[in-house]
């Protein structure tokens, strides 16, 4: 197998685990959030506020993936 067609196998292994969990945690945190909004609607604004910084986090994990991912490729 030529190098070229091994680095895009590896590039795209990297994106693909690398998304599985931020995917999860995003919808682990929407699904959480939704139901905390639902149980005490009062606290809405602090609820919304810390979903989506979690959810900023979660996805720059993501990002980090693709990062890896375009080194492979690019190295």
């Amino acid at each position: 197998m030529e190098i070229e067609a091994v680095s895009k196998i590896a590039a795209a292994i990297a994106i693909g685990i690398g998304s599985i969990a931020p995917a999860i945690a995003i919808a682990l945190i929407g699904s959480k959030g939704s139901e905390a909004i639902g149980r005490n609607p009062e606290a809405a604004s602090k609820v919304q506020t810390s979903m989506i910084l979690s959810i900023a986090f979660a996805e720059a994990i993501a990002i980090y993936a693709l990062v890896v991912a375009l080194i492979i490729l690019l190295v």
